[in-house]
This record gives structure tokens, C-alpha cells and sequence, in this order.
């Protein structure tokens, strides 16, 4: 390796990485690790506090990500990541919260918790791996799935409309709304970068392979096959109406940030309702027992 040996080598963004865990258990051609090493990048490029951020996933592969990012990391139920990030977010508003899952987790499962988050504007970061599918559990049909793909629960195609996530969350209030493809991995950091740097529900979508399930079943290929459908499919529409970026098969993949506006976020907002009543109310002690009773006109 001439001047250069093994020894030598290193890669930023394993400081940020729990390395003793990797390699990861992501499929050959998954397009999830390369969402992390953007994501990290995009960290070091922040100057990101590790001990203030706090990851937040659900279940799926995706929802696996936290375990190799070097920050605490709260793993919870199906479809339950954003509630409970809800009340991290509340709780603590020093902590820089994200919530980081995939599209059957966050948009099928827990799509009633994403719509209300985004209209409560809570102070929150979503990456949004978009496999098109659930992966981990089976590689059933999800409310991403394209029409008449093949999966394990719709053998003879799929026959429902999916969702157009973009326009599902600026609809509900999201104050940043952007997709990339784990193609676009400079414009993801940069993208993952702004929205670290933001106040309210921000939302960033990542489509990406998924070779074992999704592609062979649909006969796509392999990953490498996937990078090359993105870069040939893909076209950059910043500032697109989301109603316009709904991803057809075989058509155009439109991509960039489509949503950046300014909206005071749920903590905020509840702060200036309750005026100098806010702190008294934060710092009050928890009443119990006759103090509770006595509080209570119905008792």
C-alpha cells in the first residue's frame, strides 16, 4: 500500500459508529447503511453534541440503526417511535431527538402517529428509510408498496393506491420536507445537515433498495442494479408541490427538498399560551394522595 498502511486507515465517521458491532446484519445491497454514513457525516459536519442526541426507532430493519450509532438509543414498539420520541422531545427539549425507521414502521403502522406529530409541529427529526416494503417481518405489502407489486401477501400484485409520503406530511404541517434516494448520498448529508439545524417536525424521506425481498420478488435486480435505476430515474424538483412528487413505477423519481417554512413548534407554541403560568405549572411537584383527592371537584 506504499506509504499507506492498514494501520493507517481510517475512516471519520467510526467515531461516531459503535464498531465493535459492525458488520452490520443489513442484506448485501440494503441501502440502510449508506443512510448512516450520511447521517453521520451529516452529524460531523454539525458538530453534532453526542451526549444531547438521542436516536428513536421502531421495529423493522431500519429501526436497527440506532444499535450502531455511538448515542443512547430507544428501541420501541411497532409503529410506536414517534410517540414515544413525543415525550423524549417534551421532556427534554435540550435533547436533539431523531427518529429514524422505515416506511412500514413509521408510515403503515404508525402513520396515525406521523400525521398529528407533523400538525403538532413537534421538535422532531424523521428519516424515513423507504424500502417499499416490510422487510424484517416478511416482506408483506405496505402502505408504501407500488401498485401491483408482488410481495408475500399480495401474490398477484398489490391493488391499493400507495402513499405519497411528501404530501402526506406537508398536508399535516411539516416545517421541512425533502427525499433522496440512497443514491444521493452528498445531497442526503446536506440535507440531514439543515434539518439537524431547524425547530419543528422535520421530515426527510430515503428511498432505497431492498434486493432480498422487494427487488427479487419484483425481478429489479440486485442493489447495484438499484443505484443505477435511481441515478437513470431520478430528477431534482427543489421547492416541487408535493402533490406532484408521487413516485409512479417505471416513471420519473422526483427528488429534493421540497418544504422549508418557518412554524413556532408544539413546545414553543404551548409556552407563549401559558406565559409566566408555564413554569409554575413545569415546576410544581406531582400532587398524591389526599392532595390529589382534594384537587379533583368530581371527588
Amino acid at each position: 500500500m506504499n506509504a499507506l498502511t492498514e494501520a493507517t486507515i481510517h475512516n471519520p465517521v467510526e467515531d461516531l459508529l459503535r464498531m465493535d458491532r459492525i458488520p452490520s446484519i443489513w442484506c448485501p445491497g440494503c441501502g440502510i447503511g449508506t443512510t448512516v454514513n450520511s447521517f453521520a457525516h451529516a452529524l460531523m459536519r454539525n458538530h453534532t453534541d453526542m451526549k444531547k442526541l438521542i436516536l428513536v426507532s421502531g421495529i423493522g430493519c431500519s429501526g436497527r440503526v440506532g444499535g450502531y450509532i455511538g448515542t443512547d438509543h430507544f428501541h420501541t414498539t411497532h409503529g410506536r417511535a414517534i410517540p414515544f420520541a413525543t415525550g423524549m422531545s417534551l421532556a427534554n427539549p435540550e435533547l436533539n431527538v431523531v427518529v429514524y425507521s422505515g416506511d412500514g414502521d413509521l408510515v403503515s403502522i404508525g402513520g396515525n402517529h406521523l400525521i398529528h406529530a407533523a400538525r403538532r409541529n413537534v421538535n422532531l427529526l424523521v428519516i424515513c428509510v423507504n424500502n417499499m416494503i416490510y422487510a424484517m417481518t416478511g416482506g408483506q405489502a405496505a402502505a408504501t408498496t407500488p401498485p401491483a407489486a408482488i410481495s408475500s401477501t399480495t401474490p398477484y400484485g398489490a391493488f391499493e393506491q400507495d402513499i405519497n409520503i411528501p404530501q402526506l406530511v406537508d398536508a399535516a404541517g411539516a416545517v421541512y420536507v425533502a427525499r433522496w434516494t440512497a443514491f444521493h448520498v452528498k445531497q442526503l448529508e446536506t440535507a440531514i445537515s439543515e434539518a439537524l439545524k431547524k425547530r419543528g417536525f422535520r421530515f426527510i424521506e430515503v428511498v432505497t433498495p431492498c434486493p432480498t425481498l422487494f427487488q427479487r420478488r419484483n425481478n429489479m435486480g440486485d442493489g447495484l442494479a438499484a443505484m443505477k435505476n435511481y441515478k437513470e430515474r431520478s430528477k431534482t424538483r427543489n421547492g416541487a408541490p408535493t402533490n406532484e412528487v408521487a413516485i409512479q413505477p417505471g416513471g420519473e423519481i422526483i427528488v429534493g427538498k421540497f418544504v422549508d417554512r418557518e412554524r413556532l413548534d408544539y413546545l414553543t407554541l404551548m409556552r407563549n399560551r401559558l406565559g409566566t403560568n408555564y413554569h409554575e405549572w413545569v415546576d410544581a411537584p406531582p400532587q398524591t394522595g389526599s392532595e390529589a383527592e382534594e384537587g379533583c371537584g368530581e371527588c
